[in-house]
């Protein structure tokens, strides 16, 4: 049982470094913050809440990965080095991609919603 309240232990102060030092993740956290109103002011689905969840999920993980890759190669090199901005910018660049893609998600549930109500 101790390992299990320690695992989760570690997990929570993982999430508690990245929303403390990541001004990015506090941007999304903001944005979900946002869309969750906003689902609830337009009275979205179960079904699309449950691709809300996903697409909110995905982002702040795609996030919280990046910043562990990040801090992984300023461990491993911490001088600047071409193979390691390639790495970081790698990574930085599929959060780009799954926040794209959440906020298609966004548009696809919300837009004809938005539209219903003009």
């Amino acid at each position: 049982m101790k390992k299990l309240r320690d695992s989760f232990s570690y997990a929570i102060r993982g999430i508690a470094y990245c929303i403390t030092s990541q001004q990015n993740l506090r941007i999304h956290i903001a944005a979900i913050i946002a869309v969750v109103a906003l689902g609830f002011w337009l009275k979205v689905t179960n079904g699309e809440w449950y691709a809300i969840l996903l697409c909110c999920a995905m982002v702040l993980t795609a996030e919280m990965i990046n910043t562990a890759i990040e801090k992984l190669c300023d461990v491993v090199h911490p001088a600047p080095h071409p193979k390691i901005k390639i790495i970081k910018d790698v990574a930085a660049g599929a959060v780009l991609v799954t926040a794209i893609a959440a906020a298609i998600c966004g548009g696809i549930i919300f837009f004809p919603k938005l539209c219903q109500l003009l």
